[in-house]
């Protein structure tokens, strides 16, 4: 397997983890979760994003594309025929206005590290680390993670690990020395619901859970709240889960979902995702609530 494309380092993040943190995107995913708010980040390979909203239609990436993948419509307009592009990134250099980029970037491990150790100051004073998401960290070139977590341990930077857990448990066993917290997702526990909002079952992704904590991991619960997820029975189901395999958690993440990068899917091209509503506040609190009265002792509204 190759190198994992980056499609970002975000810095001074204060949601994936204890104090200031690092978090590096990692780009693909086992999952294709109806409500992603990262659509970019669900395929492995580089993909080219269009913003249409900088883009003034002046055409001068038609002649820059060796691939002659981008052209004019009858209206005026300037479109790529994504089918023929290969993602070389020759119009990207052509657009004058930056309605153009390349998503996803192979960075050696090293190079990696040395960005990341330059904000070891704000980790400690904050109690923060790096977090590792993406997309799905765990389903990248193993090779390749472990490199990284090893560097990162030796620099004695504590790392986060956010994953779906839908990956053989071997690769998370594997990490389980080098990561303080896993920020493990529970999308659903109905098996239909969770494959017709995902794409895939989730009994590999349950077992995993219940697995990492029989290991001893440090484990954070995030439950994303979309309405279709979130019902009081899925809720419930997700609580008896957990107590009924004594699953321990360190904390829950409740996690209202959000119309952010809403046109990220349009600038990918894509036509596939979909809007769902923000939940109230009211049903947040609530949803909180639930969870504290069945015993969990930690329970947060965000990241």
């Amino acid at each position: 397997m190759s190198d994992p494309n980056i499609i970002n380092i975000q810095k001074f993040s204060v949601h994936d983890g204890n104090g200031i943190r690092t978090t590096v995107f990692f780009k693909g995913c086992p999952l294709a979760c109806a409500w992603c708010h990262n659509p970019e980040s669900q395929v492995y390979r580089r993909e080219l994003m269009v913003d249409a909203q900088r883009c003034v239609g002046c055409g001068s990436c038609i002649p820059a594309c060796p691939q002659n993948a981008i052209y004019r419509t009858e209206s005026g307009r300037v479109e790529t025929d994504r089918e023929k592009c290969t993602v070389c990134g020759a119009c990207v250099s052509r657009c004058l206005y930056g309605a153009r980029s390349i998503v996803g970037e192979q960075i050696p491990v090293k190079e990696l590290v040395r960005r990341l150790v330059r904000d070891r100051m704000f980790y400690e004073t904050s109690g923060g680390g790096v977090t590792l998401s993406g997309g799905e960290v765990m389903s990248q070139n193993m090779g390749y993670l472990l490199e990284l977590l090893k560097d990162l341990h030796e620099e004695d930077i504590s790392v986060n690990i956010d994953t779906c857990g839908d990956v053989p448990y071997e690769n998370l066993q594997a990490v389980l020395p080098y990561t303080d917290t896993f920020l493990y997702d529970m999308k659903a526990v109905t098996p239909e619901l969770h494959l017709t909002y995902t794409g895939q079952d989730n009994r590999r992704i349950l077992e995993n859970l219940k697995r990492l904590s029989l290991d001893g991991a440090k484990i954070n619960l995030r439950i994303p709240v979309i309405g279709v997820n979130s019902s009081d029975e899925e809720i419930g189901k997700m609580i008896d889960f957990v107590r009924d395999n004594d699953i321990h958690l360190t904390q829950v993440n409740l996690l209202p979902y959000h119309k952010a990068g809403s046109d990220k899917g349009s600038r990918l091209g894509r036509t596939d995702c979909k809007e769902f509503t923000p939940p109230p506040a009211e049903r947040m609190e609530y949803l909180k609530k639930m969870c504290l009265d069945a015993g969990f002792s930690s329970v947060l509204i965000g990241g």
